[in-house]
This record gives C-alpha cells, structure tokens and sequence, in this order.
C-alpha cells in the first residue's frame, strides 16, 4: 500500500467544537495512522511555541507551522522565514495610528502591543490565556532584535482595517477570520505552501496528500490538495463547496471517519 500523508488544522478539526478538547478517538485514530506507515502532519496558522503540549503529546511525524512560515519534520526544523525588524516596526507604527490590537507571533514567542490598553474584548481575552499559560510575552516591541514571523489583528470600525491594510499590503496576505477578526500571512506563503514544502522533503507526491480543516484559513490546503476533507462543524458554509468528503463533526468522530474512508485505518 502506498503511504498517504494527512494534514490537520487544529482548532475546531483536531479539537471538539464544543469545548475544545481533543477526542479520544480522534487521538487513538493518528496514532493507528501512523502504525501503520503514513505520515501525520499538524498544519495550523499558530507559530511552534503556542502548538500546546496536550497536541504534541499526541504524536506526529511533523508540524507545519504560522501558515508555512515554519516547518518541523521529524523533529528537524526544516524552514523558518522570519520578518524583518524594520518590517515589524512599520506594522507596529501602523497598529498604533489606526488604533487597532496587535498581537506578533514568532516560533518563540507571542507580543501585543501594550503601550496603550487593548481595546477588543477578544484581544483581551487572549491576552488573559497567554498570560494563564506564562507564555513568554516580550513587552519591548521596539528593541532592534524584536523580530516576527505572521500576526493578527482585532479592531472594531471597517476604516481601521482598510487604513491599516494600506501598510500590511506591501508585504502580507489578509485572511477573513471571521468578525472583526484577521490573520496576516507573508506573501508566498500559507498551509499550501507549506503542504508543497514537506512533499518536497519526503519526495512523494500531490496525489497521497490529504486535508482536514473546518475554517477559512484553511482555504489554501483545502483547495491545493486533491484530497480534502472537511469537517462537519465547518464555518463558513461556503468551505463545504472545497470538500472532496464531508465528515462528522470533531466532537462526533469526524477525525476517525475520514481516516477511516480513506483507508489510513
């Protein structure tokens, strides 16, 4: 039997819908997975340091991490592509003049800008988890080695966003997170790239790639490999359209049926 390789968003695809837990099943069915000869990648727009322990603990044979940005196979980190400090600090600027939270993510650590309150009630909220978790937050934003590697904004008026995008624009792609809610992504790379990136690593090709993703910056991986499947908690609607097959929802077994269709089981 040829080997397949499966990649996995995380949130709302590896994790329950309900109360963001991994199931069981969905657990035990990546483990018989890769028994039995196929290769197991998490594909998630989270940067390395924020891939919990309660995922990796899991078991993969890699990680492609911050939509592409970051490539882990068989615990060697294979990519990194990083921003520069200058790039970062027109960002940052930008952040402050349209008033929006800024939150910096590098395979290291995570960073809002705090020189002024958040103003997002999500922001804030994430803000409270890094903290409950002791993530390392660096808070000078402005120190010439502060560096990162994607981001996300929250702001609250669609002028914000258009302002700010006339500066994001010149150097990353913005995905509709959903609200008022969006991730940014260095041109030329996202989870597709990344897909191509381990492909390449392993010499195996496109056709024994398959997808697991329930929102929209899952797009790109759902759309570049021939198999994808959906889950059936997926937002929006629209993501059904991409979907080679429709799952159960993650909290109803989904991860297990899918690998169960296609033979990984």
């Amino acid at each position: 039997m040829a080997r397949k390789i499966a990649f996995f968003d995380i949130d709302g695809t590896l994790t329950s819908e309900i109360d963001g837990s991994i199931p069981e099943d969905a657990a035990s069915a990546i483990a018989q997975a890769r028994t039995n000869g196929n290769l197991m990648f998490i594909n998630t727009g989270r940067c390395f340091q924020n891939i919990g322990r309660r995922f990796r603990d899991i078991g993969w044979d890699g990680y492609v991490c911050g939509c592409g940005t970051n490539i882990y196979c068989q615990g060697q980190d294979v990519l990194h592509i990083a921003q520069t400090h200058s790039t970062t600090m027109q960002l940052l600027y930008a952040a402050r003049t349209t008033d929006v939270d800024i939150l910096f993510e590098s395979r290291n650590f995570v960073a809002f800008d705090l020189s002024r309150p958040l103003h997002h009630p999500d922001a804030v909220r994430q803000y409270e988890s890094f903290a409950r978790k002791y993530y390392d937050m660096p808070e000078d934003l402005e120190n010439p080695n502060f560096f990162m590697d994607k981001f996300v904004i929250w702001y609250q008026e669609e002028s914000q966003l258009k302002a700010f995008r006339r500066v994001s624009d010149k150097w990353f792609d913005c995905i509709d997170r959903g609200g008022t809610f969006r991730e940014f992504v260095p041109y030329g790379y996202s989870k597709a790239t990344g897909i191509q990136y381990v492909l390449n690593h392993y010499h195996l090709d496109l056709s024994g790639a398959y997808a697991l993703g329930d929102s929209n910056n899952d797009l790109s991986m759902l759309s570049y490999v021939p198999h994808s499947i959906v889950m059936g908690n997926a937002t929006p609607e629209s993501l059904f359209a991409q979907a080679e097959y429709i799952t159960a929802k993650s909290s109803c077994g989904g991860i297990r049926q899918a690998l169960a269709y296609y033979g990984f089981l």
